[in-house]
């Protein structure tokens, strides 16, 4: 692979592209920051890409579609993934309730003899 500037920037381009396609293919909602999203869609990019290769689609004649189908399903899956684990994060630390509208009332207190 040849990483010269203009090849990078290409991957960043192409891995948001493919990030953000995959996002809004995946149903639900993401709660994750944009960097992740390309992140995944770089990460799409080159797993597709290695993938592509193994089943020999990776160069045809005209436009790559197959390779690019492949490229977003694998973005769709890392974005899945990186949504699961920002969750699992967020929800690790949610802050305590403050106010007493968010205190869960007490259970009544048991009879005394």
């Amino acid at each position: 692979m040849d990483w010269s500037i203009g090849n990078i920037l290409w991957i960043i381009i192409g891995g948001t592209i493919v990030g953000v396609v995959a996002r809004l293919l995946l149903p639900g909602r993401q709660n994750i920051p944009f960097w992740s999203v390309i992140a995944a869609g770089i990460g799409g990019m080159f797993i597709g890409d290695w993938i592509a290769e193994l089943l020999g689609v990776e160069e045809t004649f005209g436009y790559d579609w197959i390779r690019h189908a492949i490229q977003v399903v694998v973005g769709i899956a890392l974005v899945a993934v990186v949504a699961a684990l920002f969750g699992r994060i967020r929800a690790s630390r949610a802050p305590a309730p403050t106010t007493a509208a968010e205190v869960p009332p007490a259970s009544p207190a048991p009879p005394t003899a």
